[in-house]
């Protein structure tokens, strides 16, 4: 019966099959060759084959040597993206539920929050730096870094607010006022827990987003630079496989935070499941 299947199988099927294996290969293929050249020995280079395998360029990279300032450049951007997370997941919580009701200047409202995704960030970043000096103000990582990026985050998280509250059931609210909540009993213990998964995407979406952001960053950090400047920097001056090990090192900061995240919207997940199941036990019981 199998030979049988594939022999039905028009070719188009495998064209299509080969095609797909060739883009994951491009897409995949680059990122792999970096992770596998960041464990060349001390005297590797930056091409194949591998001259030993080592740890040596990523304990370069907390040694700084023939590197820059990884270290502080790591801390900068987690600390930025930090912050940004924290207030895009404030503001867009309060502004997906500012949304739910219409009110005059809606519309404008929303265009405007979301017209700087349409703006070059190179743009942004030149516009925010020159406000800064013309306020005699220095640009700083903490300070006009993050209300560039915050231009950038905050338009997703809104429609990703957007999104989550359009498909909120009001039933539950209203059946949380028929028992008496208040306005903020009912918010803490009814709307955000339910849309918890929500708020969770938005953070993540606000910490990755911070975390890579260069064209935003370039000319509002200041004069210390975040992870990606620091990257881009090593790139004229760095001839070794630390560079590599710099990509590897943040690529799997990257996939940590997405594993957390969903790791926390599956256990969100199984605890609704499993008091839903509680709930109908005890109804059918009763």
């Amino acid at each position: 019966m199998r030979g049988t299947a594939n022999e039905r199988r028009p070719w188009t099927f495998y064209a299509l099959a080969a095609f797909f294996v060739l883009f994951v290969l491009f897409l995949y293929g680059p990122m792999i060759v970096i992770y596998v050249l960041s464990f060349q020995g001390p005297n590797g280079g930056l091409t194949f084959p591998l001259n030993g395998v080592s740890l040596h360029w990523f304990h370069a990279l907390i040694a700084q040597e023939r590197t820059g300032d990884i270290a502080g450049a790591f801390r900068r951007s987690i600390g930025l993206a930090a912050m940004v997370t924290i207030f895009t997941v404030v503001f867009s919580v309060m502004a997906g539920l500012a949304f739910r009701r219409r009110f005059a200047g809606a519309s404008m409202v929303f265009y405007m929050a979301i017209a700087s995704l349409i703006m070059p960030g190179l743009f942004v970043s030149l516009g925010i730096g020159l406000v800064f000096q013309s306020l005699n103000m220095q640009p700083t990582w903490y300070g006009s870094a993050l209300g560039a990026q915050l231009t950038w985050t905050l338009p997703y998280g809104l429609l990703i607010m957007f999104a989550v509250l359009g498909r909120f059931n009001r039933a539950y609210e209203e059946a949380a006022s028929d028992l008496g909540a208040s306005n903020w009993q009912r918010l803490l213990y009814v709307t955000l827990p339910i849309v918890l998964p929500g708020i969770i995407g938005v953070a993540l979406f606000g910490f990755t987003l911070s975390y890579d952001e260069f064209p935003r960053t370039v000319l509002t950090a200041g004069s210390t630079n975040t992870l990606p400047l620091e990257i881009w920097a090593m790139t004229t001056n760095v001839t070794s496989p630390a560079l590599f090990a710099v990509g590897t090192v943040t690529t799997v900061i990257s996939f940590i935070v997405i594993a957390v995240a969903l790791t926390s919207i599956a256990l969100i997940q199984r605890r609704r499941a499993r008091r839903a199941g509680k709930a109908n036990e005890s109804t059918t019981v009763s």
